[in-house]
């Protein structure tokens, strides 16, 4: 079996979990009302997807 030789460092588990941390979802410009939204999802503020209406709103 396996057994690590010395102690793994504060150093060294803190620059490995460096890496593990919340991300901020990409936004990009609605190509048809100009709102923010994320890439590959219908637009939530005028239901536009791909340059077609997928789903009806309000607006």
């Amino acid at each position: 079996m396996a057994v690590p030789a010395r102690k793994t460092s504060k150093t060294k588990k803190r620059m490995r979990r460096g890496n593990i941390k919340l991300q901020v979802p990409n936004l990009s410009a609605c190509p048809n009302c100009g709102e923010l939204r994320q890439s590959h999802v219908v637009c939530p503020n005028c239901g536009f997807y791909d340059g077609r209406q997928v789903v009806k709103t309000n607006n």
